[in-house]
């Protein structure tokens, strides 16, 4: 089964990140591009409560479904991943809601990919804040990390969710969902 290794770091300055990447020499594979992230669950949020997460993710014009099972976080997250490209995400949506399914949060982000050949470096810009996703096997991803000034230190387990719910709540923020329209901010701010 297919297995995510990742850590999730802040980024301060998106442009001299961007130059780090590029000096590491990693190519670019998308250019920033909007995506829609929905999570759904079952009533009384079983799948949460187990650890896992089910998503239908809009990036660009693409739809993939996405299940991630309970991971383990250590130093790194690792957990099996399990996804596919969806041909219709409005209908995707219709069979999720009747088979008893209900999305239950909502984000969004601009985000680029590159990638060296043996993993990836993702840049997201968010409402909530800038930030990097490395990707592949665990040493691969020490070294990426090095590569671009981030120690271990600045790694980051959390979901987006649970960065949203942490941000509400050092912010009292109203806001139910991590969209730039729930914020009223608009990218790049």
């Amino acid at each position: 089964m297919p297995h995510e290794i990742e850590v999730k770091f802040r980024i301060e300055n998106l442009a001299v990140l961007t130059q780090a990447v590029k000096r590491a020499l990693f190519k670019q594979i998308t250019l920033s591009t909007h995506e829609r992230n929905s999570l759904y669950d079952l009533p009384g949020q079983k799948l949460r409560k187990r650890g896992e997460l089910l998503r239908l993710r809009k990036y660009g014009a693409t739809w993939v479904l996405t299940h991630k099972a309970k991971g383990k976080a250590g130093r790194h997250k690792a957990r099996v991943e399990l996804e596919t490209r969806v041909e219709n995400g409005q209908q995707m949506d219709a069979i999720l809601r009747a088979l008893g399914f209900a999305p239950t949060f909502r984000y969004e982000k601009y985000r680029a990919e590159w990638s060296d050949g043996t993993g990836h470096v993702v840049l997201d810009e968010t409402p909530i804040g800038n930030f990097g996703e490395i990707e592949g096997p665990s040493r691969w991803i020490d070294r990426t990390a090095r590569a671009l000034g981030i120690t271990p230190a600045h790694y980051i387990t959390q979901t987006y969710a649970e960065l949203f719910f942490a941000w509400k709540r050092a912010t009292r923020s109203k806001a139910t969902e991590m969209t730039f329209r729930a914020l009223r901010k608009k990218k790049g701010v």
